[in-house]
């Protein structure tokens, strides 16, 4: 019998688990398969509302009294590097970068375990072996790439990016680096020189992932100026970052059923040959 993937997109929910941006709340997931020929179609659509790939699925904050999670990106043309963002620069002029197809290898998950080792080992990738690191790097259904950087004179690994790349902009899927450069501010580097990737390529928007105020690990993003939130259906400048709060309230999200009926879709039917 032959079977064949639905038109439209099924959506789904995770089961509530606790957050791992904000103590004592618990997190909650819609989410999609990412699949089929137009997997690429599907993800700059719904990654323009909001929604983030993980492997060949497309997730979106969806708990229930908690909206803190805003979907966060860079608009390439506002953006205006800081003195300290500048620095940053400078700091590591001394990296080359290489974009490689995604593949996973033993460098990038060397570095990848002292990452997380170092910045975030009771987080809940801390567990994660060789074989589900490659599987996060190599399951992408779309088109993307492993940005890495180098030192220019010991050809030492130093940073790793796993970056799609969309049809509006650059997505930072994931991004990890040495711990052993503390002072070089790797993290934002890595963002600046995605903003360059961008305005090279003629791409409009930096993808970040999801900005939680309230939480110290994501305010670093709140620092890029151009930066736009996904709020209410749409995207909107960042102005006063302590103008948003992470407060909860019963209210703060529609039920799932009138969020799944408020996701645009793109045209998915099959494409004549």
């Amino acid at each position: 019998m032959r079977h064949s993937l639905p038109l439209a997109p099924q959506f789904y929910v995770t089961a509530p688990q606790p957050c791992p941006y904000l103590e004592g709340r618990m997190e909650r997931k819609l989410f999609t398969a990412l699949q089929g020929e137009n997997a690429g179609r599907l993800n700059d659509s719904l990654s323009a509302q909001g929604f983030r790939r993980s492997q060949n699925v497309l997730y979106r904050p969806s708990c229930a009294e908690c909206s803190s999670c805003l979907s966060a990106r860079i608009d390439v043309n506002a953006f205006t590097p800081t003195k300290s963002q500048r620095r940053t620069t400078r700091r590591n002029a001394g990296l080359s970068r290489r974009a490689t197809s995604p593949w996973a290898t033993e460098d990038q998950y060397d570095l990848f375990r002292r990452y997380l080792d170092s910045r975030h080992a009771d987080g809940g990738m801390a567990d994660m072996d060789v074989f589900e690191f490659a599987a996060m790097i190599e399951e992408t259904p779309i088109r993307s790439r492993v940005i890495e950087y180098h030192d220019e004179q010991t050809q030492e690994l130093i940073g790793v990016c796993l970056t799609d790349v969309l049809g509006d902009g650059v997505s930072m899927v994931y991004s990890f680096y040495t711990p052993d450069r503390p002072r070089d501010g790797l993290g934002n580097y890595i963002i600046l020189d995605h903003i360059e990737i961008a305005r090279a390529a003629g791409l409009p928007y930096v993808y970040l992932g999801y900005w939680v105020p309230g939480s110290q690990k994501m305010g670093y993003k709140a620092k890029f100026s151009g930066l736009e939130v996904f709020l209410g259906g749409s995207w909107q400048k960042m102005r006063d970052p302590e103008a948003f709060a992470a407060e909860t309230h019963p209210l703060s999200n529609d039920p799932i059923a009138e969020q799944v009926a408020n996701i645009s879709l793109p045209d998915l039917a099959p494409r004549r040959r």
